[in-house]
């Protein structure tokens, strides 16, 4: 009885042992797992700092060649307004190159003709039709007022009024507007506007001013304090003056003062004019269109005056095109004290 109790009790104390065994290693691992912990982490926070530091680069590199692609492009965009700008410059020269070799083209072949055609007349005239021409090239030079045709019943001024005009030429394109009418003892009616197609006289918008001595003095007066705003660029002004007064029957001469041209082409503005101002079956244009520059920005440094020129060049054209005179002035400034009549 007792050797078997002794065995059952051996049985449960190495029963014992196995599980108390058996905790004690799992505990070991618990221990040895809680211990690994904080260097997994460390290791994994090291590489999550790493990527981060590495993504951080690619964007600064990322970033940094954006800056670069923006300024190329900014820079090819500035050479391109700048080749841009350099072409209409080289078209506005062209066009004019192009207008004078006509011009020249024009006026020798019309002058080589009346000479041949004089040189075949002379052999023919006799003393009494010697007495005829006379006559008749007296009777024409009458309707020429300093090279100026002034055969109208109808005038208009387009009158740049910038700062540059209005500063420095005032006085004289005064005296030049009352020099004009004074050439025309009796006109049907008279108009008087700036570049933009302002009317001086707000209160004849659209029609004709009455042509009177009273009236002239009122417009020299009103001239004399008038300040309107200017572009420099009377395409605006002409155009409006034509498609607005034009009607058959009538005609009208349009003067146009100015300093200075800052339209963006000038070719493109005659074309505008030519498709407004038609011409008859004779090759006479609706109105005829004169000009006069006042040499304001020729008294500036060289590299202002590239808009004077400008302005003598187109005005040179355009009354060429248009049955008119350019007048370049070889000053800008009154030859006497201008008073506006009382």
């Amino acid at each position: 009885m007792s050797k078997k109790r002794r065995e059952i009790e051996t049985l449960s104390l190495s029963f014992l042992d196995v599980i108390s065994c058996g905790f004690g290693a799992l505990i070991l691992l618990l221990v040895l797992t809680k211990v690994y912990e904080p260097l997994i982490f460390a290791q994994s926070s090291s590489n999550i700092q790493q990527q981060v530091t590495a993504l951080e680069l690619q964007l600064n590199s990322a970033r940094d060649q954006r800056g670069k692609l923006d300024r190329d492009r900014i820079h090819q965009e500035n050479d391109s307004k700048l080749q841009l700008q350099t072409l209409r410059n080289l078209e506005d020269k062209l066009t004019t190159l192009q207008a004078e070799y006509t011009a020249v083209q024009r006026r020798s072949t019309t002058h080589n003709s009346t000479i041949e055609r004089l040189s075949q007349a002379r052999q023919s005239l006799s003393a009494e039709m010697q007495i005829l021409l006379a006559e008749y090239q007296k009777s024409a030079a009458s309707d020429l007022i300093g090279g100026i045709p002034v055969d109208s019943d109808y005038v208009i001024f387009i009158i740049d009024t910038s700062g540059s005009m209005r500063e420095f030429a005032w006085p004289l394109v005064m005296q030049k507007v009352e020099e004009t009418l004074a050439v025309y003892p009796s006109l049907k009616g008279v108009q008087i506007m700036n570049d933009q197609g302002q009317y001086m006289f707000s209160q004849y918008a659209d029609q004709w001013i009455p042509d009177t001595p009273a009236r002239r003095r009122a417009i020299l007066k009103r001239l004399a304090n008038w300040n309107a705003f200017s572009r420099s660029s009377p395409e605006k002004g002409i155009t409006k003056a034509i498609s607005t007064f034009y009607q058959p029957g009538r005609k009208i001469s349009l003067y146009v003062f100015g300093d200075d041209f800052n339209g963006s082409s000038i070719a493109g503005v005659i074309n505008q004019v030519d498709r407004i101002n038609l011409q008859n079956t004779s090759g006479e244009r609706l109105v005829r269109i004169h000009g006069v520059g006042f040499p304001v920005i020729f008294s500036q440094a060289a590299q202002f005056q590239a808009s004077g020129f400008r302005f003598a060049h187109f005005m040179r054209i355009l009354c060429e095109r248009n049955g008119g005179t350019f007048v370049g002035l070889n000053s800008y400034r009154a030859q006497a004290a201008w008073r506006a009549p009382e």
